[in-house]
């Protein structure tokens, strides 16, 4: 009875972490989902941080598994009610996570698990300290080219994330022109990942018009 009751927390724990996608019927983690609320006008709202009242609509953080839910009328039937969802409501989720994701950027800045510049970021990589290289969707191909090629070369290599702008991180991270970023591996850039991963299902990581083989072309499971 001891061992079953030392496994019981664990079992309920991971259980709790797990809700059914309204689309496939699939069991699966929060983190792989995109968590929606009724809105008090009967709209579909997404709830990315899991905290807004009401039941929760879950939805796999894929394109088109929100656009199937909102043409075929799945939230309202999750919700048992009369419901709108917004024909754009991808293209919403798609917006609202990546201002997650430079909002994070900011804190982790303020938190020191950040750092920028060629030099500070080539270092990072070499002492094998960063999680993910955030290279700026506008910045110059050869700087881009010369500080991926170093990532590649490590065995343990970073995973690449290229759709802000060099000004969308300036104004992330309180600088000017910033080109190339480093995310220190820990915690905080365990849970970047998880909103990175969500975004990767309704947009590329990498812009199609980059070259370079992606480093990060094994996705994580």
């Amino acid at each position: 009875m001891e061992a079953s009751a030392a496994k019981a927390p664990s079992t309920l724990a991971k259980a709790s972490r797990e809700r059914r996608d309204i689309v496939s019927g699939e069991v699966m983690d929060e983190a792989r989902l995109i968590r929606f609320v009724v809105g008090p006008e009967g709209q579909v709202v997404p709830d990315l941080a899991r905290k807004l009242p009401g039941r929760g609509l879950w939805v796999a953080a894929d394109r088109v598994a929100v656009e199937t839910a909102a043409k075929k009328g799945l939230f309202a039937r999750a919700a048992k009610a009369k419901v709108q969802a917004s024909p754009g409501l991808a293209d919403q989720v798609e917006m609202l996570l990546r201002r997650r994701l430079l909002s994070a950027l900011g804190l982790a800045r303020k938190a020191g698990d950040i750092t920028s510049g060629f030099e500070k970021v080539s270092s990072a990589i070499q002492s094998g300290k960063a999680a993910w290289l955030i290279e700026a969707r506008d910045g110059a191909a050869d700087g881009r080219r010369k500080i991926m090629a170093m990532a590649r070369k490590q065995q343990s290599a970073p995973r690449v994330f290229g759709l802000f702008t060099a000004e969308e991180l300036g104004l992330a991270l309180g600088g000017e022109n910033v080109i190339h970023t480093a995310f220190l591996a820990g915690r905080a850039a365990e849970r970047w990942a998880e909103d990175a991963r969500r975004l990767e299902g309704f947009s590329p990581l990498l812009p199609e018009d980059w070259r370079e083989e992606p480093i990060e072309a094994k996705r994580e499971p």
